[in-house]
């Protein structure tokens, strides 16, 4: 893995951290997800301008048609991670998808990217998914509804490994912008959640009223992850990228457990380091 892919894997985290952060201080529901995608979509507009008018890049229907299933599968892990959270349990659906996703995401790429797969990056991948899956809380037993989490889970993490292998391709053989591709994705959330929207306007504007500064925070870094992550993907295997961006689920723990304090950081700090470990392994492969 080259420093430079790295280092945009790496701020790709600390921007998800960041946005998950000002998530769970804000606590709200889909009509906060409308909020910063529709300004998200103002904000990047001139730079999506500038894509256009600058590299003037092929927009086939090919190409098209890519970023719109790309941004359905995008809304359809959102909604479905939605509804795992109404009826599962967020200890065992969280969990799993974590799992699930880095690892589908690798295998997806070896089986139809034709991507290799050595020892150094499984062992530097497993470390990764194994830090995650504990640092979250593991998967708990005695939960009065295991199989619907552990398949709301699976299904999440299933949509992870599909949209993260189907975005690879857009953006590395189709050459689709990354800024573009993203940009289509809250065109889309904008869209679908508006009737949401419209009937929770007055939630809609207690939440920009009260907390405008951290859903501007949101609506910048929320796209940046994501878009740094593409760029990374243009020259970098899948099997090193997928794992490595799980990183980010160790700062938004560490953050909640060092500035909300969720406790727990002895433990916490252990499976960090196992993660940590990962990123060394994927780092020096």
């Amino acid at each position: 893995m080259t420093t430079l892919a790295l280092a945009l894997v790496l701020a790709a985290a600390c921007c998800h951290a960041t946005w998950n952060f000002l998530v769970k201080r804000i606590n709200g529901g889909p009509e906060l997800v409308w909020l910063f995608s529709v300004i998200a979509a103002i904000l990047y507009l001139p730079m999506a301008i500038w894509v256009f008018v600058v590299q003037q890049p092929v927009l086939g229907a090919k190409e098209i048609a890519f970023c719109i299933i790309s941004s359905t599968l995008h809304m359809a892990y959102f909604l479905l991670l939605q509804q795992g959270y109404r009826r599962g349990d967020l200890s065992l659906v969280y969990p799993t998808a974590r799992a699930t996703g880095p690892l589908l995401s690798t295998g997806f790429a070896v089986a139809i990217l034709g991507e290799h797969l050595t020892w150094p990056i499984f062992l530097g991948s497993l470390s990764i998914v194994v830090g995650v899956v504990f640092l979250t809380g593991g998967f708990k037993h005695g939960v009065s509804n295991m199989t619907s989490s552990l398949l709301f889970g699976l299904s999440a993490g299933f949509i992870i490994g599909a949209y993260t292998v189907w975005d690879a391709y857009t953006v590395k053989v189709l050459l689709v912008s990354p800024l573009l591709l993203d940009y289509s994705s809250s065109l889309l959330r904008a869209s679908v959640l508006a009737p949401v929207a419209l009937r929770r306007r007055e939630l809609v504007k207690q939440q920009w009223r009260d907390h405008r500064m951290a859903v501007l925070g949101i609506a910048v870094f929320n796209p940046l992850a994501y878009i740094l992550v593409l760029i990374a993907l243009t020259f970098t295997p899948v099997v090193y990228v997928a794992p490595a961006r799980e990183v980010s689920v160790l700062i938004t723990v560490m953050v909640g457990t060092l500035v909300l304090g969720e406790g727990d950081f002895r433990n916490r700090m252990g499976w960090a380091s196992l993660i940590l470990i990962g990123m060394i392994l994927l780092s020096v492969s």
